[in-house]
């Protein structure tokens, strides 16, 4: 195994390191040490000047100043994530031993609690490094990275009950309902306990070795079912004690699970990998819609609160709850229900658009009005948890599968008055704005109306790591660009930063921008020119199109083998367009689309998230039929296909953007954000800039191009074609927006036969020129990872004709991950 010095760091990785993982690993070592500059160490050098010794010494002092923060991007397929494993562990392993045994002292408050101190080493208090990505199947891929390396640190990873119970019967529940159960079962004694539970502390007694090998989820499950401790409290206890924890960003980012980790936040490292949606995600996580429905349904179950807690202390004598208590709950919601509908019916709202918006504050100004202050909302938020624990525990009972309400009206309050503070309502606007009614509700169809409190500042959700004194947080993904917007949105110093090129050669990739037609009109999916003929039948045509005089048709879906990617701005363009080749024939009565499905096979990506998964499988089906030269799959930038999705190889021989994805300019939540950037860009003395509203807009979309651009040439060995069909990406400010890797090998055209002609040879060239290795395979065998290697010469004859044997194998690899969902604490 090679081992490489980088800054004084021994680094030993598994394979012959290209530049670009050693300048990766560079910049992740600099952000490592460079935390500030230990005052001891000036005082040996002895010339030094005294001026130097105090302005390290008043840094020292001002540990906002002694972040090194990094932002670094580098394209999949680049080895990212074993370089980012490598660097950090073998830098902590510098500082001294992994941890070895367990110390723990167990107790969740709501399960009881378990003293142990088990006579292993404790805690060495070296920094602690929180490894996040987007999803467990993320983090399944992370911890395999992690058993080709040398590094064993002590680790732990963290999971839902959903996917760790191993309880006959709360393994079948979901969400609040699940959780109830098990703390029920977990502070029960006698015969209607959870025994997995009460096995936690005597199985890590006597497997303290537990995490000083990778272990992942269903690891833990199947030590659960074979030896009896509960997976969930394994990973619980786990995390405590560990050098390096793994988790979904979303525990982190959610800040009630984040307070019931038990980690050491002081000098640690935290990592989120594939944080291209970070910035939008923190902003969810601190905003809040509150539906009328939504109001009158938590009414329901404060009154229900009532007769229960009545009947309970009818029958059983029980007085712990008070039904005083859930009387004034339902008043409060009552009272609040009233002003909301009083409010909007005061309201003159000019337009459907534009609804109704007032700044942040004002919520509390609402909430005032009904007695809901700093000092009453704490006891409602506490009244609201033990109203939703009692419906849960009936609802259980009646095997209702209800979902409890209550709980979001809980949440809310949180997020309003976060910390007992007021100062954060600055970065919000209130907005109420007319919706059609929750299609659950018995009022389906009529008009309703939604309170809105949005966050336009995701950095607030970050803020508490600064507080917790990290020593540095690394974002990483393989789409990044453009990166400015991710320090001025998260209010991060991030002075370490990588725009990484790619581990292929420049033979393996083609990329042009195309702003003409076959006919010669300009391709622009602007709102001035998308919606007339001449671009949606020339936009078809550059699909597949007869060229010249000959009648031998040559065309995007014949030149490109395999599976083709076809991105649009919107579902919207999606289907007008589509729906014109439909319709559309020419002169011999074939519409576009017929001739598109005379070479390749469609498939649409649908609205529907429950659709999404069968077209996904009819996607790969069609791929794999010999019958057909491939599939092509039409999809929308900012999609389910074009987040986190894998076409490597065959899968995804090329990609063809079909405009710039701007969000729509009228939507309500995009237009206050754009005002809200505008007034925060005003010169103020800040110590951050502020994007203004047009540069957050146009970055929005270029980032959203990257993504999709970003599901092709996955690895060293892939090689494909990425086209851009909109005159507005020959323009230089919109090319510096693409991901600096695809930049050096872009060439605008200014004819579409020259597109064809170099196209065509790309891939008849690909394979005589470059003998391609076919990429490391992960098959699934009975239950073990195989690594298949294969090499194999790809020449003009069988191009995407490669693992016949192996292509299902594959097939699972790529898109086994590719559905799995964000999931929530």
């Amino acid at each position: 195994m090679p081992t490489y010095k980088i800054r004084g760091i021994d680094i030993d990785f598994p394979y012959e390191a290209y530049d670009s993982q050693l300048d990766y690993m560079d910049k992740v070592i600099q952000s490592l040490q460079e935390w500030g500059t230990n005052v001891g160490s000036l005082l040996m050098g002895i010339q030094i000047s005294i001026h130097h010794v105090i302005e390290e010494l008043s840094l020292s002092l001002h540990p906002t100043l002694l972040k090194r923060n990094a932002l670094l991007e580098s394209p999949t397929g680049t080895g990212k994530t074993l370089c980012l494993l490598c660097a950090t562990l073998a830098w902590r392993k510098s500082l001294g031993s992994f941890t070895t045994g367990v110390s723990m002292l167990t107790g969740d408050k709501s399960e009881g609690k378990n003293e142990v101190s088990l006579s292993q080493s404790e805690s060495s208090g070296f920094s602690t490094i929180v490894y996040a990505s987007r999803t467990h199947s993320q983090i399944r891929q992370v911890i395999q990275e992690l058993k080709r390396t040398s590094y064993r640190p002590k680790m732990g990873v963290l999971g839902s009950r959903e996917q760790l119970c191993i309880h006959d019967e709360v393994k079948l529940l979901r969400g609040k309902t699940q959780t109830n159960a098990c703390r029920a079962l977990c502070r029960r004694g006698g015969k209607r306990n959870c025994s997995h539970f009460h096995r936690v502390t005597d199985y890590l007694k006597n497997n303290s070795h537990l995490g000083e090998e990778p272990v992942d989820i269903e690891d833990l499950v199947n030590i659960g079912r074979r030896f009896g401790p509960c997976p969930y409290y394994l990973s619980k206890e786990l995390h405590k004690v560990v050098d390096i924890v793994f988790a979904p960003y979303n525990y982190l980012i959610d800040r009630g699970y984040r307070n019931s980790l038990q980690l050491s936040w002081s000098n640690s490292i935290l990592i989120f990998d594939e944080a291209h949606n970070l910035e939008s995600i923190c902003a969810e996580a601190a905003s809040f819609d509150l539906p009328s429905w939504l109001i009158t349904a938590c009414i329901k179950e404060a009154e229900s609160c009532i007769d229960l807690s009545i009947k309970r202390r009818d029958k059983t004598n029980d007085n712990s709850q008070n039904p005083d208590d859930f009387a004034i709950l339902r008043e409060s919601g009552l009272a609040l229900l009233l002003k909301l509908e009083k409010c909007i019916s005061e309201v003159p709202i000019e337009s459907k658009e534009l609804g109704f918006t007032k700044p942040g504050p004002y919520i509390y100004e609402l909430l005032a009005d009904l007695n809901i202050t700093h000092k009453t909302a704490s006891k409602l938020t506490s009244i609201i948890g033990v109203a939703s624990t009692l419906l849960e525990e009936h609802n259980q009972e009646k095997s209702t599968g209800t979902v409890c309400r209550l709980d979001r009206l809980g949440e809310i309050l949180e997020i309003v008055f976060r910390d007992g503070r007021t100062a954060h309502a600055k970065y919000y606007r209130v907005h109420v704005r007319e919706v059609e009614a929750w299609a659950g509700n018995d009022s389906k169809g009529k008009v309703s109306r939604t309170l809105s409190w949005w966050c336009f500042n995701p950095g607030i959700a970050m803020e508490d790591f600064r507080k917790y004194g990290v020593r540095s947080i690394i974002l990483t993904s393989g789409t990044l660009s453009p990166m400015e917007s991710f320090a001025e949105e998260l209010k991060l110093d991030f002075p370490i930063r990588l725009e990484n090129p790619h581990v292929i050669t420049p033979n393996q990739i083609w990329a042009g921008v195309v702003p003409v037609g076959p006919s010669g009109h300009t391709f622009n999916s602007s709102y001035r020119t998308r919606d007339s003929l001449e671009y949606k039948q020339d936009l078809g045509n550059a699909i597949v199109i007869e060229l010249g005089l000959e009648i031998d048709v040559v065309n995007l879906a014949r030149i490109v083998p395999d599976g083709l990617l076809v991105f649009f701005p919107s579902y919207y363009l999606l289907d007008q367009i589509i729906g014109c080749w439909k319709s559309v024939s020419n002169e011999n009565s074939t519409s576009i689309w017929e001739r598109i499905c005379k070479h390749k096979k469609p498939v649409i990506e649908p609205r529907e998230s429950s659709s999404f998964p069968l077209s996904i499988k009819d996607y790969m089906t069609k791929l794999n039929d010999t019958s057909a030269s491939g599939a092509v799959f039409f999809a929308v930038c900012r999609g389910k296909v074009s987040e986190g999705l894998d076409f490597a190889d065959h899968a995804g021989r090329a990609v063809v953007i079909t405009g710039l994805p701007f969000a729509t300019s009228t939507d309500a939540k995009v237009r206050l954000k754009r005002e809200y950037l505008d007034q925060q860009s005003r010169p103020r003395g800040e110590l951050f800039k502020v994007l203004t509203g047009d540069e957050w807009y146009n970055q929005q979309a270029s980032r959203a191009v990257n993504q999709a651009v970003g599901r092709v040439i996955r690895h060293r060995y892939d090689y494909g074609a990425i086209i851009f069909c909109d005159e507005r990406f020959s323009h230089q400010h919109r090319l510096s927006q693409v991901s600096r890797w695809i930049q050096p090998h872009i060439k605008c055209f200014s004819r579409f036969g020259e597109v064809v002609f170099t196209l065509t040879r790309f891939f008849r060239d690909v394979g005589t020129q470059c003998p391609t290795k076919v990429p490391l395979l992960e098959a699934k065998n009975e239950g073990q990872c195989l690594l298949v290697l294969h090499w194999t010469i790809i020449d003009a004859g069988n191009i995407g004709e490669v693992l016949s044997s192996e292509q299902q194998h594959m097939d699972q690899f790529h898109m086994e991950e590719l559905l799995s969902p964000l999931v929530t604490p």
